[in-house]
């Protein structure tokens, strides 16, 4: 099972059946598994309005918003929209690929490199997390869920590596 299925499978295990965001070169990995695991998918044109398509099903169904942006700038148009789902404490899960894990974190050229996706999110989300393993994709999802349910419900993180998306685990 590659990291992109074992992820689509952890959303659907947490009740997700819609995922808001725009595919792209770097996920196309977990959009393959999407329509398999029963999880419908909305595209927007930009990202921003695939974050505030997800805050507003949270908004409306009670139930946490999902968002998979792509890499890069693309993750940080969606910053806006976590920004203010954690100000309005809004349950909403952002996936991202990033960097294969054995990148160096420097300026290569890479297509939509950025330093640290994770730091950048930081800032506007309740956590901010890179998984290292396949194995840890379904337990950063679990502990998404689990504070959107325990804490005050913020937006969340969480992103792959690509050589972890198409890996096996």
């Amino acid at each position: 099972m590659s990291g992109g299925e074992v992820l689509v499978r952890a959303l659907a295990a947490h009740g997700v059946d819609l995922a808001f965001g725009i595919p792209g070169t770097h996920n196309l990995e977990v959009y393959r598994h999407l329509g398999p695991y029963g999880i419908r998918h909305v595209t927007p044109r930009h990202e921003q309005g695939a974050g505030y398509a997800a805050d507003g099903y949270a908004r409306v169904t009670g139930r946490p918003g999902v968002a998979v942006t792509t890499t890069g700038p693309a993750l940080l148009n969606i910053a806006a929209a976590a920004g203010q789902a954690y100000s309005d404490s809004v349950p909403l899960l952002i996936v991202s690929p990033g960097m294969p894990l054995r990148h160096p974190r420097q300026s290569t050229g890479m297509l939509h490199e950025m330093r640290s996706q994770t730091e950048a999110m930081r800032g506007v989300t309740a956590f901010s997390h890179r998984v290292s393993t396949v194995e840890e994709i379904g337990s950063a999802v679990a502990r998404a869920f689990t504070l959107f349910r325990s804490e005050r419900p913020r937006p969340v993180h969480i992103e792959v590596p690509l050589d972890l998306l198409e890996a096996s685990g």
